[in-house]
C-alpha cells in the first residue's frame, strides 16, 4: 500500500518570528519513504535541522514579517495491516525496565500522575497486568471522553480532561498515558498521520493525529484510546512525553494561523 501524506499551513506574522517545527515522517519509517515529505517554505528561508532529546528530527526557521506558507507532500509505503494486537504481552516490574523507558513513567506537562494516581489505582488495580490492563485503560478513556473539536484547548491537562470528560485525540492520549504511568507502565505520546483507510464513512475533517505507545513484553506497542480499534496506515512523525515535546509548530512570537490543511490518502 502507498499513502500520500502532507500538509499546508499558512500563517501571518506581524514581525520576524522564530519557529520550531516537528513535521517530517519519523526516521523509523525512512525505508518506507517513496517520495520524501520535505518541508518547503514560501517565501524561501534557511531551514536548520536538529534532533531533539527523543531522537525526533526538528526544523528551525525565522519567518519574515508577512504571510508564510509551510508545506510538504510525500508518499510512504505501508504494509496495509492494522495495528498489532498482542494480548499476552506482559508488564515489566519497574526494576526490570530498560533505563531509557523510565522517563515515560514520570509525570509531565500534560500528564499529571501525582493528581491521578489514586484514581488510576481505584479504577484499574483489579485488571490483569500487561496488555489487558492497558486495554482496560483505553476502554475507560474511550467511554469517558466526548470527542469534539470545539473542546480543543491548548492548555488542557489530563486532570482537566478526566474531570471535564471532553476533548480531542491528544486529550484521549494524555489521559490514557497518565493512567498507564500511574500503573507503572511506561507510555509515550505519539503524533503523526492517520487517515480513514479501512473505515466506513462518514469521514471527519483531516488533521494530524495523536495516539500513544506502551512498553510491554520488551517492546513498544501502539494504542489509540480515541478510536479504540486497530487502524491501518499510521505514519509516525514524532514521540515524546506528551504534546509539549512534539509540537507540530512552536512559534516564538505573535501570529495568526490563516489556513490549515492535512492529507493522508491511499494511492491507488
Amino acid at each position: 500500500m502507498k499513502i500520500r501524506v502532507g500538509y499546508e499551513l499558512i500563517y501571518d506574522f506581524p514581525q520576524p518570528t522564530p519557529i520550531v517545527m516537528v513535521l517530517g515522517t519519523h526516521f523509523t519509517r525512512a525505508s518506507d519513504v517513496i517520495v520524501p515529505d520535505y518541508l518547503t517554505t514560501s517565501p524561501s528561508v534557511p531551514i536548520a535541522p536538529y534532533r531533539d532529546v527523543f531522537g525526533n528530527w526538528c526544523s528551525r526557521i525565522v519567518a519574515p514579517a508577512g504571510r508564510m506558507r509551510l508545506s510538504a507532500d510525500g508518499v510512504v509505503r505501508d504494509t496495509g495491516l492494522p495495528d498489532v494486537i498482542a494480548p499476552s504481552a506482559s508488564q515489566h516490574a519497574v526494576e526490570d525496565l530498560p533505563a531509557e523507558t523510565l522517563i515515560f513513567l514520570l509525570g509531565s506537562r500534560y500528564c499529571e500522575t501525582e493528581r491521578l494516581s489514586e484514581v488510576a489505582w481505584n479504577l484499574f488495580e483489579k485488571s490483569p497486568p500487561g496488555w489487558p490492563r492497558v486495554q482496560a485503560i483505553c476502554d475507560f478513556v474511550h467511554r469517558h471522553i466526548a470527542f469534539g473539536y470545539e473542546h480543543a484547548r491548548a492548555t488542557m491537562t489530563s486532570w482537566e480532561v478526566f474531570n471535564e470528560g471532553k476533548g480531542v485525540c491528544r486529550d484521549y492520549a494524555h489521559l490514557a498515558i497518565t493512567f498507564c504511568r500511574c500503573m507503572n507502565i511506561p507510555a509515550r505520546y505519539c503524533t503523526g498521520y492517520l487517515g480513514d483507510i479501512g473505515v466506513p464513512p462518514p469521514y471527519g475533517p483531516m488533521d494530524f493525529a495523536s495516539w500513544f505507545e506502551a512498553y510491554l513484553g520488551g517492546r513498544w506497542y501502539t494504542f489509540d484510546a480515541r478510536n479504540n480499534m486497530p487502524r491501518i496506515g499510521r505514519v509516525l512523525i514524532a514521540q515524546g512525553r506528551d504534546a509539549a515535546d512534539v509540537p507540530i509548530t512552536h512559534t516564538f512570537g505573535p501570529n495568526t494561523l490563516v489556513s490549515f490543511k492535512v492529507w493522508t490518502d491511499e494511492v491507488r
